[in-house]
């Protein structure tokens, strides 16, 4: 068996990984060439059409079904569409982030001022989203403070695919890390001597903590909370949504109210819980536009 272990792996990283790469970079630059409207409509478009057909929806459709029990089947159907469309516009716009900037035609910025807040308070911060609208814009939020952060990403099992991705984030204000033990010590770091962080919080962490989301506990990260409760900083949400097409409204939302207890386990369960039920809200104004695909829930 380890023979077989170690064929699947060469063959990963020499035929299947440079393979998906070549046609990752192929598309990208493809919608490269395009306008960017000329791009989000046709990445739309694409999955709109074959999206649904693919295995992954049915994932998409219990996790909808379990979130939304009072929709009908037809409903269901009509945000997996648009789901689906949604994350064409967003693969499109990829190559195409460097001209989206908060404060242009594009991006509209709502309650800046609660982030500046925290910009001017002489205090390290963190700020919050989650994996709707587009999530890639959600991260300019620091070119929207005018100031470097810091922001902590799972970078996809393919390096070659990963490429493109360090590539069209170049535009992100700050440094970016990768997710794991080097990244949150980096961020530790970062944090101890006074600097801000990104997060995107709605992903589930296999070890972390039962936290309700959309009715049901769901494995969620605890960082953002063990980060506030340690360095006594703010917490503000960012929410970023479609507004049509390849334009957004980027929102600062006021700080979390945060008061810490004698019980520090419990200060984290009821900091996460309201940040999850923020993410919640959000999503449930805007279905379609969250990423309905990965396993967020358990079985």
């Amino acid at each position: 068996m380890p023979e077989r272990s170690a064929f699947y792996k060469a063959r990963q990283k020499y035929i299947s990984h440079p393979l998906q790469g070549l046609a990752a970079h192929l598309i990208y630059w493809i919608f490269a060439a395009m306008p960017i409207d000329m791009a989000s409509n046709a990445g739309g478009t694409l999955l709109r059409k074959f999206g649904p057909k693919l295995g992954q929806t049915k994932k998409a459709r219990n996790n909808l079904t379990r979130a939304f029990p009072e929709k009908s089947p037809e409903e269901i159907e009509t945000i997996i569409f648009d789901m689906w469309e949604n994350l064409g516009r967003n693969a499109a716009e990829i190559p195409h982030l460097h001209k989206l900037r908060p404060g242009g035609p594009r991006i509209e910025v709502v309650g800046l001022e609660n982030g500046m807040a925290s910009k001017d308070d002489d205090k390290p911060g963190v700020f919050f989203t989650g994996h709707i609208g587009n999530w890639e814009i959600g991260m300019t939020l620091a070119t929207a403070m005018d100031m470097d952060m810091m922001c902590v990403y799972r970078a996809p099992d393919n390096p070659w695919v990963d490429q493109l991705f360090i590539r069209a984030r170049k535009t992100f204000r700050g440094q970016l890390v990768k997710k794991g033990p080097q990244g949150a010590r980096q961020i530790t770091k970062y944090m101890k001597e006074g600097g801000h962080v990104a997060m995107l919080v709605d992903q589930k962490m296999n070890d972390g903590i039962a936290v309700p989301f959309f009715g049901r506990d769901a494995m969620t990260a605890p960082a953002l909370a063990q980060f506030a409760l340690k360095y006594d900083c703010p917490v503000v949400p960012v929410r970023v949504e479609r507004l049509g097409g390849a334009y957004f409204r980027m929102t600062f939302y006021p700080a979390l109210e945060i008061v810490p207890t004698d019980d520090r386990h419990a200060d984290i369960l009821r900091i996460m819980t309201e940040v999850n039920a923020i993410m919640e809200s959000w999503i449930r104004d805007r279905p379609a536009q969250w990423l309905w695909l990965h396993r967020r829930w358990p079985n």
